[in-house]
Protein backbone atom coordinates (compact mmCIF):
# COMPACT_ATOMS: atom_id res chain seq x y z
CA UNK A 1 0.00 0.00 0.00
CA UNK A 2 1.16 3.36 -0.81
CA UNK A 3 2.06 6.56 1.33
CA UNK A 4 -1.10 8.40 0.29
CA UNK A 5 -2.93 5.21 0.68
CA UNK A 6 -2.58 4.97 4.11
CA UNK A 7 -2.91 8.67 4.77
CA UNK A 8 -6.46 8.67 3.14
CA UNK A 9 -6.78 5.56 5.64
CA UNK A 10 -5.27 6.97 8.81
CA UNK A 11 -7.41 10.19 8.06
CA UNK A 12 -10.43 8.27 7.88
CA UNK A 13 -9.96 5.63 10.43
CA UNK A 14 -8.59 8.55 13.02
CA UNK A 15 -11.19 10.31 12.37
CA UNK A 16 -13.81 7.74 12.81
CA UNK A 17 -11.76 6.33 16.39
CA UNK A 18 -11.56 9.95 17.82
CA UNK A 19 -15.83 10.24 17.07
CA UNK A 20 -16.72 6.60 18.55
CA UNK A 21 -14.54 7.33 21.60
CA UNK A 22 -15.68 10.59 22.34
CA UNK A 23 -12.29 12.42 22.10
CA UNK A 24 -12.92 15.52 20.92
CA UNK A 25 -10.22 14.47 17.33
CA UNK A 26 -6.62 15.04 17.83
CA UNK A 27 -5.90 17.33 15.00
CA UNK A 28 -5.45 16.60 11.66
CA UNK A 29 -2.02 15.17 12.18
CA UNK A 30 -2.76 13.50 15.35
CA UNK A 31 -5.93 12.19 13.52
CA UNK A 32 -3.76 10.83 10.58
CA UNK A 33 -0.59 9.42 13.08
CA UNK A 34 -3.76 7.15 15.32
CA UNK A 35 -5.22 6.17 11.93
CA UNK A 36 -2.05 4.64 10.11
CA UNK A 37 -0.61 3.20 14.01
CA UNK A 38 -4.18 1.71 13.69
CA UNK A 39 -4.61 0.27 10.72
CA UNK A 40 -1.19 -1.85 11.78
CA UNK A 41 -2.44 -2.72 15.17
CA UNK A 42 -5.95 -3.95 13.85
CA UNK A 43 -3.58 -5.36 10.36
CA UNK A 44 -2.16 -7.09 12.86
CA UNK A 45 -5.07 -8.50 14.66
CA UNK A 46 -6.55 -9.53 11.62
CA UNK A 47 -3.66 -11.31 10.82
CA UNK A 48 -3.04 -13.41 13.88
CA UNK A 49 -6.58 -14.25 15.12
CA UNK A 50 -8.80 -14.26 11.96
CA UNK A 51 -6.13 -15.11 9.27
CA UNK A 52 -6.33 -12.19 7.11
CA UNK A 53 -2.73 -11.10 6.14
CA UNK A 54 -3.29 -8.69 3.51
CA UNK A 55 -6.48 -6.79 5.95
CA UNK A 56 -5.21 -3.64 4.89
CA UNK A 57 -4.17 -3.44 1.45
CA UNK A 58 -5.71 -0.01 0.05
CA UNK A 59 -8.19 2.06 -0.10
CA UNK A 60 -11.33 0.27 0.34
CA UNK A 61 -13.84 -0.63 3.43
CA UNK A 62 -11.76 -3.54 4.63
CA UNK A 63 -8.79 -1.14 5.27
CA UNK A 64 -10.56 1.28 6.80
CA UNK A 65 -12.49 -1.13 8.93
CA UNK A 66 -9.65 -3.11 10.48
CA UNK A 67 -7.72 0.63 10.56
CA UNK A 68 -10.69 2.05 12.84
CA UNK A 69 -10.44 -1.26 15.30
CA UNK A 70 -6.97 -0.90 15.75
CA UNK A 71 -7.45 3.36 16.44
CA UNK A 72 -10.06 2.32 18.71
CA UNK A 73 -7.96 -0.20 20.88
CA UNK A 74 -4.98 2.27 20.43
CA UNK A 75 -7.69 4.98 22.12
CA UNK A 76 -8.72 3.32 24.69
CA UNK A 77 -4.46 1.73 25.51
CA UNK A 78 -4.19 5.54 25.64
CA UNK A 79 -6.87 6.30 27.42
CA UNK A 80 -5.98 3.67 30.48
CA UNK A 81 -2.10 4.68 30.63
CA UNK A 82 -2.44 8.57 30.46
CA UNK A 83 -3.67 10.24 33.73
CA UNK A 84 -5.49 13.45 32.21
CA UNK A 85 -7.48 11.89 29.82
CA UNK A 86 -10.76 10.07 30.71
CA UNK A 87 -10.90 6.48 31.02
CA UNK A 88 -12.42 3.87 28.59
CA UNK A 89 -14.31 1.75 32.03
Amino acid sequence: MGILAWIVVGLVAGWLASQVMRSGGYGLIGDIILGVVGAVIGGFLAATFLNMPDAVNGINVTSIIVAFVGAVILVGILRFISPGRRRVF
